[in-house]
């Protein structure tokens, strides 16, 4: 975590009456800047209050109901505060509409997600040497802005 990105997080556990060493991530959503400017900024609006991530068995370091992170923007700068509310492993083709939905992208239908996601997660999986499938277990999150 760079300078100006601690900084933020430190001046949020102030104002927050959160201690300052409490446990952040801090990521930027998508695999381009692009992506990354557009999901922060609906993430700011209050848009999109959850995500879809490829779930890696044996890693141990998912995400848990509680936890907070920091939206960056596709140039690293923080944008918002959000805390994790909802937590589960799901196989891709389970993934709600209602989960779609709350994504906040495009039209919001799940037809929309479902193509842009296979997409994503085709590339993603391709890149780690991996053929994408149906089943895939996934971590779905939803969370809440709080800042």
């Amino acid at each position: 975590m760079d300078e100006k990105v601690k900084q933020f997080w430190y001046n949020f556990c102030l104002k927050h009456n959160l201690a300052t060493d409490t446990k952040v991530d801090a990521w930027a959503f998508g695999s381009s800047k692009e992506d990354a400017d557009e999901l922060a900024e609906l993430v700011d609006k209050g848009i999109k209050t959850a995500t879809t991530s490829e779930y890696v068995p044996g890693y141990e370091d998912i995400s848990n109901i509680g936890d907070w992170n920091i939206i960056l923007d596709g140039q690293g700068e923080p944008v918002c505060v959000v805390q994790d509310k909802v937590v589960e492993i799901i196989p891709y083709n389970q993934i709600s509409a209602e989960h779609a939905y709350h994504e906040g992208e495009g039209d919001r239908s799940y037809q929309y997600w479902r193509k842009i996601h296979d997409q994503f997660f085709e590339e993603e999986f391709k890149a780690n040497g991996q053929k994408f499938y149906p089943q895939a277990p996934m971590v779905c999150e939803i969370f809440e802005k709080v800042e």
